[in-house]
């Protein structure tokens, strides 16, 4: 019992830069006493003390603000930061040297019995205020951005962001070398993003064509009304990529104004 006490205190170092000495982590962590207590109220729920179980539970709950049901099952070295508002259901199962931020909630979707909250497997982050509902399962390595809304089963080393929740990295950041508190880095790239900067560019070498064309015409003598176009607004436009981690769409190419030829 010990041994694992001493590997939850050493996770904490691992993935939180605030924590300064074990006596700190050991009386102001309230992630590890809500383990701690789930681990008890476990093994009570598995003797078939089920009224031990809950009490113990709902004791922890008020003491540290995260709510483990007893019947869920845990592995090594599940970090929770913060902590408070977490719940993890019933059913839920939570593999190796997973992590959780305040907010989140493993839940269910369904009044039935059986298997209705979600399995993590080993690595696995989740974001503050993340919700991941239902009997899915995150493989290993998968991270849910913060406030993300999971309702599908997550590939191993796949990042999910939004509600719902969708892909925006496929593979592991082979430059990432820090943890990714949060479940995100400012490296991963939000397919909308990216698909209204798309269209953003096609429409600009559409708009240059027709240019070009309005131009031809011209000079063959045949007059063509010009429109009133409205402009773009290209500082609205949001993206996150490695070249421009604030998210912010300032690509000075897109903001030129198109050239007609003489």
């Amino acid at each position: 019992m010990f041994s694992r006490m001493k590997e939850d205190i050493k996770s904490v170092f691992h993935r939180d830069p605030a924590a300064r000495n074990n006596f700190e982590v050991l009386t102001n962590y309230p992630g590890l006493h809500a383990i701690w207590a789930h681990r008890v109220a476990h093994k009570l729920w598995r003797a078939n003390w089920k009224w031990l179980a809950r009490t113990l539970s709902t004791l922890a709950r008020w003491l540290t603000g995260i709510e483990i049901h007893p019947g869920a099952k845990i592995g090594r070295r599940f970090f929770i930061d913060h902590g408070m508002g977490v719940v993890i259901g019933e059913t839920a199962e939570i593999g190796d040297d997973c992590t959780l931020y305040h907010g989140v909630t493993l839940g269910g979707t369904s009044w039935s019995e059986g298997k209705r909250h979600p399995t993590l497997e080993n690595n696995v982050v989740i974001g503050a205020g993340a919700k991941v509902l239902g009997p899915i399962t995150l493989s290993s390595g998968a991270r849910v951005g913060s406030n993300a809304v999971v309702v599908k089963d997550v590939p191993a080393d796949t990042t999910m962001i939004g509600i719902p929740a969708r892909q925006v990295s496929g593979k592991k950041d082979t430059e990432q070398t820090v943890f990714e508190a949060y479940g995100i880095s400012t490296h991963q790239q939000d397919p909308i993003s990216q698909a209204i900067r798309s269209l953003h560019e096609h429409s600009r070498a559409l708009e240059q064509q027709m240019v070009l064309i309005a131009c031809a015409l011209k000079k063959q003598g045949i007059d063509c009304d010009e429109l009133d176009l409205p402009d773009v607004d290209c500082e609205s436009l949001t993206r996150f990529d490695s070249k421009d981690p604030d998210g912010v769409y300032d690509d000075d190419e897109s903001s030129k104004p198109i050239d007609k030829p003489s």
